[in-house]
């Protein structure tokens, strides 16, 4: 694992260990993160206690570790320096009223979208993204058209750093068709995910831009597979126009 250091050492090896923790799908055992982060395990313990204390993480019935909820109470908290959720809040509403689905907004960062905000639908049965959650770009209808914004060479160079992991039997695993989507995403100005992060679950997304230009966010409608409709779409890219406008963006 590379670890950035600072002058407060046990901060860098909590960090350590909340990244490790961050990179595993499943509770992980002290042995594991001891590995991972290169501490003594007598350390990793101490440290990991200190976190289960606050919070930040917890322990299992057979031992193991994970990260703890009050970490999606403090994602739900960040606010952004433009504070993209609150001018999104009232057009997520009208986007969501008029599809009768839920709505997410997420950032990016890094090579992953994060989730930040939603508008449930009100149905019963509903897609539901925690807030703070992440997803790799490639799997994601946003996250198609944030890579497709640094060109075919950066859409190559995440695939060899990330690997086009497949996670439904629907997920692009091959360069030649990813950049094949991106480019017809482009084009339309929208993207779809149809249930490549998740059997039954379809997605229309957007990208949003604020007043430079950058693509800061995106905004998308995911629901079961069988109640999306195409006539979605328009609606989509209405939302996604409007918010980038609260933001300051004018097309050109």
């Amino acid at each position: 694992m590379k670890k950035n250091t600072s002058t407060i050492q046990v901060l860098d090896r909590m960090v350590w260990l909340l990244d490790a923790l961050a990179d595993s799908d499943k509770a992980v055992s002290l042995k594991h993160l001891a590995a991972d982060t290169s501490l003594h395990p007598s350390t990793g313990f101490r440290i990991l206690a200190a976190m289960i204390a606050h919070g930040l993480a917890e322990r299992d019935e057979v031992g193991n570790y994970r990260l703890g909820h009050k970490l999606l109470h403090l994602a739900g908290r960040v606010q952004t320096p433009l504070d993209i959720r609150q001018e999104a809040k009232t057009i997520m509403e009208w986007l969501r009223d008029a599809a009768g689905e839920t709505v997410n907004l997420t950032v990016p960062e890094g090579d992953e979208v994060v989730y930040i905000e939603r508008a449930l639908s009100h149905r019963v049965m509903r897609v539901e993204q925690v807030i703070g959650s992440r997803a790799p770009l490639h799997v994601t209808a946003v996250g198609k058209l944030m890579l497709g914004e640094g060109g075919d060479a950066a859409v190559r160079a995440y695939a060899r750093r990330k690997g086009l992991t497949r996670y439904t039997e629907n997920t692009i695993t091959r360069v030649s068709t990813l950049l094949a989507e991106i480019h017809c995403a482009l084009r339309q100005g929208y993207a779809l995910d149809n249930e490549e992060a998740e059997l039954g679950v379809g997605c229309i997304g957007v990208i949003v831009r604020d007043s430079t230009g950058s693509v800061v966010a995106g905004l998308s409608v995911s629901a079961p597979k069988e109640r999306l409709r195409a006539e979605w779409v328009a609606l989509v890219v209405q939302a996604g126009q409007r918010l980038s406008e609260r933001l300051g963006y004018r097309a050109v």
